[in-house]
């Protein structure tokens, strides 16, 4: 009576169903989504049409592997027959081209053939034209300048990207410091009055000798050297110290005498008034010599409580200043009024009395003067003491040791003699110090003899620049003349320095390798009336030359046009069938 086994799924009377396939052969179950967000049921069996259509995919799937090798060089021939094809077709159309054009040209009439060429040569001749302007206001090709700073980042030809660390090593980075003198710009130590001077030379000529750059750096000379952190606590310096900064001449003079109304005795108030107002140079002593007065009695001040804070300490230093401006200028009025003594002495006891302060280089007004009174055994000491190796060189420091040695030979030289019987022991030593000079400052020969015309000087300068060599031949070309053939032994020798240093940017001699900056500085320096001398002599940029061959050559195919029509329509005929 137990319970009876579970009923059979299937049928009796029904056929036997298939056999599945192996697991290794079964299809991937693919789940089933519910319309209605789905459920947790289990992917549900594929139907009698699925398994087929999926049997059919798996079949052309190994077809598909079996035969990709075959499809893939069926696709690469086909790809090499297409380019085949595209090469043989190309000339075809390129000859078609070149068939139309000769059709085109040949139906051209000469006076087409004309124009064309004017034209061509006109619009070559104002590219020529504005190439050479830019490269003799700015030295280089305005072509090339936008090649390289707007075409080639376009084109992916500039590298960015900084050299790796094993590029260089630091001590070649260091050497490469060491040897590359920087372009610093110096104040010139023989600066002219803006008021007695530069002024009344704008007046008579109508022409800025100064430059914008040129009085911005003097005005930052001037805020250094008069101005303090403790100005604030006197009405007098702070009225001056906002003087300094005005951009107009007549402000500045206004806010002097703002500045005197409030204290008689402001020192730097009446060196303004010296170097701006006085027309004359009698007028500019006379306001530094009230300076004197009140600069010596508040220096007498500062002395006494400097040590009480850094406050008083920088209080000193800028009346230490003050002191040493308004001497100096005062020993150059005397220069300047005749009473060379008086100069020489007030530079002399200036010089002792401060002598760190050396980078003013009062020596250089102290060389003039004494060349001057033609006293050459003082300016052999001055220059035993300051033509060190271990000091910097000036042209003046240069030029003076080389007129002092062409002294001693310069008025019994003569080329001929020397070629015939060679140097002597004094002309050797003379034609080296003047090689010497030429190679600090290649620029000065040509203006002391007289192969450029002189400028004012500026109020600063660029040492081996054009801007120095033109204050120094503005101040010594007298003493140069005062010898007797002393210009004649620079005129046969001074080129000789070029032979010895064939390229001057990568090595010198005696100095550095002269500085590639000079140029820049010294447009910046010197007034655009004035024709910067360039050291060494650049190449015509490509462009020039181009440009002016090809306005050349096209203003000869214009002028043969006009003269030859037929001949030059034959000759264009022949080009275009021969082409």
């Amino acid at each position: 009576g137990g319970a009876s086994g579970p009923e059979p799924l299937t049928d009796p009377g029904a056929p036997p169903l298939a056999l599945a396939p192996p697991l290794s052969r079964r299809p991937p179950a693919v789940p089933a989504m519910a319309e209605n967000g789905g459920s947790d049921r289990g992917p549900a069996c594929p139907g009698p049409a699925a398994a087929a259509v999926l049997k059919r995919w798996e079949q052309l799937r190994r077809r598909a592997a079996a035969a990709a090798p075959w499809s893939r060089g069926f696709l690469a021939v086909a790809a090499g027959l297409g380019l085949f094809y595209v090469v043989l077709r190309m000339p075809l159309r390129l000859r078609d081209g070149l068939a139309a054009v000769t059709v085109f040209l040949s139906t051209l009439t000469p006076k087409f053939y004309f124009a064309l060429t004017v034209t061509s040569s006109f619009i070559s001749g104002l590219i020529f034209v504005f190439e050479w302007w830019h490269f003799r206001k700015y030295g280089t090709s305005f072509i090339e300048q936008v090649s390289v700073s707007h075409l080639r980042p376009l084109i992916g030809g500039a590298e960015n990207n900084p050299p790796g660390p094993a590029a260089f090593s630091a001590a070649e980075n260091e050497t490469s410091r060491q040897n590359m003198p920087e372009c610093k710009v110096w104040r010139n130590p023989l600066n002219l009055f803006r008021g007695a001077e530069y002024s009344r030379y704008m007046w008579v000529t109508g022409k800025e000798p100064l430059t914008y750059y040129d009085m911005n750096l003097s005005a930052q000379d001037h805020q250094n050297f008069f101005t303090c952190d403790t100005d604030a606590l006197r009405p007098s310096d702070t009225v001056m110290q906002k003087a300094w900064r005005e951009r107009n001449p007549q402000a500045r003079i206004k806010a002097a005498y703002q500045a005197l109304e409030l204290n008689n005795d402001c020192a730097t108030a009446y060196v303004l008034l010296a170097e701006e107002e006085a027309t004359t140079i009698v007028d500019a002593e006379k306001y530094f010599k009230q300076a004197l007065k009140a600069g010596e009695m508040i220096y007498r001040k500062s002395q006494n409580c400097h040590s009480q804070s850094p406050q008083h300490e920088a209080q000193l230093r800028r009346d230490t200043n003050v002191l040493v401006y308004v001497k100096r200028r005062l020993a150059m009025c005397a220069r300047k009024l005749g009473r060379i003594r008086e100069a020489v002495k007030m530079m002399r006891d200036l010089m002792k009395e401060f002598p760190l302060l050396s980078m003013l280089n009062i020596h250089e007004n102290l060389l003039e003067a004494l060349l001057e009174l033609q006293a050459y055994a003082d300016v052999q000491a001055v220059l035993a003491k300051y033509d060190d190796i271990s000091l910097p060189k000036s042209a003046a420091i240069c030029y003076t040791a080389a007129l002092l040695k062409a002294r001693a030979v310069s008025e019994r030289f003569s080329p001929e003699t020397a070629s015939k019987r060679g140097l002597s022991t004094a002309e050797i030593n003379a034609v080296e110090a003047i090689h010497r000079a030429v190679e600090f400052n290649p620029h000065v020969p040509k203006y002391l003899l007289e192969m450029k015309s002189l400028v004012l000087p500026p109020e600063h300068i660029l040492k081996r620049g054009d801007s120095e060599a033109v204050a120094y031949a503005f101040f010594h070309l007298q003493h140069w003349k005062r010898i007797e053939g002393a210009l004649n032994l620079l005129h046969c020798t001074w080129e000789g320095t070029f032979r010895m240093i064939p390229y001057p940017l990568e090595k010198g001699h005696l100095f550095y390798p002269y500085p590639s900056c000079t140029e820049t500085a010294d447009r910046e320096l010197l007034p655009t009336f004035h024709e910067v001398s360039v050291y060494p002599q650049k190449e015509l940029p490509f462009f020039i030359h181009f440009t002016a061959g090809l306005c050349s050559f096209s203003a000869m195919l214009a002028l043969l046009t006009h003269q030859f029509p037929e001949l030059m329509v034959i000759f264009a005929k022949a080009v275009s069938i021969v082409s």
